[in-house]
């Protein structure tokens, strides 16, 4: 009631050039009270209705275009507020609604104008001044963006974050020596941690590693703990490999109980994920230092833990990365995201029958998580429990029967499963079931295809045939797939047609599988072109994929022909 009764007072105020008579100023309360319940449509009626019988009242034209933008009539409202404008040229609240309106029309000079004229009446508003460099930056008016925040600074005075905008905004626009003389001259006059950091990286990247050591050094004098500083200084002595002073730093870092132990765990994966691989073996015992202080004094802390983790996978000990991976997935039973790392942690190390048993009991305990499902599906996989994999793809059907992003790749697996098993029918009844909810769905097509050319006769082959054609046509650089395509025409008798579906395999990972080679080679050697169709037999032969005896033994026979 209370703000009700002040936007009526408001409306009274504004309206009081409204003329007494036919159209009494209740009409125009009775419009600001609807707008104010959000009746925008009986709101716009009346202020229509007043527009016609007082027409140079700005207040009503002013509500009017309010209510036409919340009724989404934004071009209405532009004119509306326009009109207001114009019958009061100094009001900010009409200016600063019709700015709304026109950057919502995407009308960006009109809302810059609006903005310059609002600065010149009324200097003392910041949140003109930033409105203002806002549009200024994103229409790339950067000189004048630069003057706006000079503005800022001679209305509020200088403060930390003013300067960085201002830096960052001269180094963008390559104005470098003009960002660093200001810094300095804002730094000679305040001596900030942030602004000496800044300058810093700057040295760094110029390779002025003296200078750059020299604002680091200075910063850390105003605040010991200033955790840019540090981590410049670090990388200081890291850049000119004096490696024993580095590790000092970070240990520094390490050890100061007031930096977050966020930032440590960050800055130590940062370091696991970016610095070479030799790098962290040739100087593991450094590492492991580190890493065993933070431990020590983060015994608990999740992200410590992961990070320590990573670490030590890095490095090639996996129990170590394990047990970690392990205990921060026990200290913190709830979360999901530490249950997912060390299930993938343990399929890395190839962990099978581990990978099978936790996933099972964390979806049991995340049960809206089916990607734990999933992981028990391809560790029963690679144990070869392929009623195990289909048991598990129907649980995810059930959980989301109507989420074909769950639904189509689960049919597929079970496809693939079945016809493992050995039995046909129930995979290519599975399949069928995905192709009614995709009848373009790609992996489909393409096992589909391959297991009907493999499997059964002149018919199949012909049904085969259209799949993998339209397998292809939705990947056509899907090495797999045309693989599948040229065999196919290999089997119908077609190796002229197969050759070039080959050739453009081999440009796209073809050449990385011992069956793409071996498939290409059949076709080269019923071609008659014996010399290359031997080099492809050959490199066949160099995979080590796990390829089948059967061709290889194919493979020596046929270039024990083409010897002779």
């Amino acid at each position: 009631m209370k703000r009700r009764l002040v936007i009526i007072l408001f409306a009274t105020v504004l309206c009081s050039n409204i003329l007494h008579g036919a159209n009494p100023p209740a009409k125009f309360i009775d419009a600001v009270s609807l707008f104010d319940n959000e009746k925008y449509t009986e709101a716009a009626r009346i202020l229509k209705a007043l527009t016609a019988s007082s027409p140079d009242d700005g207040a009503v034209w002013y509500y009017l275009g309010m209510s036409q933008a919340s009724l989404g009539d934004m071009n209405g409202a532009a004119a509306s507020l326009r009109k207001a404008v114009e019958l009061d040229p100094h009001n900010y609240w009409y200016k600063e609604r019709l700015s709304t309106v026109y950057e919502y029309l995407k009308e960006e000079d009109l809302t810059i104008s609006i903005y310059e004229d609002l600065v010149t009446e009324f200097p003392q508003k910041t949140d003109i001044l930033f409105k203002l460099l806002n549009l200024y930056y994103r229409n790339k008016q950067y000189d004048k963006a630069v003057t706006t925040l000079t503005d800022i600074e001679n209305v509020h005075g200088r403060n930390e974050q003013i300067a960085s905008a201002k830096y960052d905004l001269l180094r963008h626009i390559g104005r470098d020596d003009e960002a660093v003389a200001y810094l300095r001259d804002f730094n000679a006059e305040y001596s900030s941690p942030s602004t000496l950091s800044m300058l810093g990286d700057y040295y760094m990247q110029q390779y002025n590693d003296t200078s750059a050591m020299s604002c680091y050094d200075e910063a850390l004098a105003v605040q010991g703990d200033y955790l840019p500083a540090l981590l410049g200084k670090s990388e200081v002595y890291r850049t000119t490999r004096r490696y024993p002073e580095y590790f000092a730093v970070i240990r520094q870092f390490i050890d100061t109980p007031t930096i977050p132990v966020t930032s440590k765990s960050m800055y130590l994966s940062n370091v696991t994920r970016s610095l070479d691989p030799n790098f962290l073996k040739n100087y593991s015992a450094q590492f492991d230092s580190l890493f065993d202080a933070a431990l020590t004094l983060h015994p608990t802390d999740s992200s410590i833990l992961k990070s320590a983790g990573f670490y030590n996978l890095a490095v090639d000990r996996l129990p170590e990365s394990l047990r970690l991976f392990s205990s921060a997935a026990e200290a913190y039973p709830d979360n999901v995201a530490l249950a997912a790392t060390y299930v993938q942690a343990l399929s890395y190390a190839k962990q099978w029958e581990q990978v099978r048993d936790i996933s099972n009991n964390y979806s049991d305990i995340f049960p809206d998580e089916p990607g734990f499902i999933e992981y028990t599906n391809a560790a029963s996989y690679r144990l070869g429990d392929y009623r195990a994999v289909i048991d598990g793809s129907m649980r995810i059907i059930n959980m989301f029967p109507s989420d074909t992003s769950y639904t189509l790749p689960a049919w597929s697996t079970i496809g693939d499963m079945y016809h493992s098993l050995g039995d046909i029918k129930a995979s290519y009844a599975a399949y069928d079931k995905a192709l009614r909810i995709n009848p373009g769905y790609a992996p489909v097509l393409n096992n589909y295809a391959w297991f009907l050319s493999i499997d059964g006769g002149r018919k199949a082959l012909k049904k085969a045939y259209a799949m993998s054609k339209k397998a292809i046509e939705a990947e056509p650089d899907n090495a797999t797939y045309l693989d599948t395509f040229a065999w196919i025409l290999h089997l119908q008798g077609k190796d002229a047609e197969a050759k070039p579906i080959f050739k453009h395999a081999m440009l796209y990972g073809g050449k990385d599988s011992s069956t793409v080679l071996f498939h290409y080679a059949e076709v080269l050697y019923a071609l008659k072109e014996y010399d290359l169709a031997q080099v492809y037999y050959r490199q066949a032969l160099s995979k080590d994929d796990g390829s089948e005896e059967s061709m290889k033994d194919i493979i020596n026979t046929r270039l024990a022909t083409i010897k002779k």
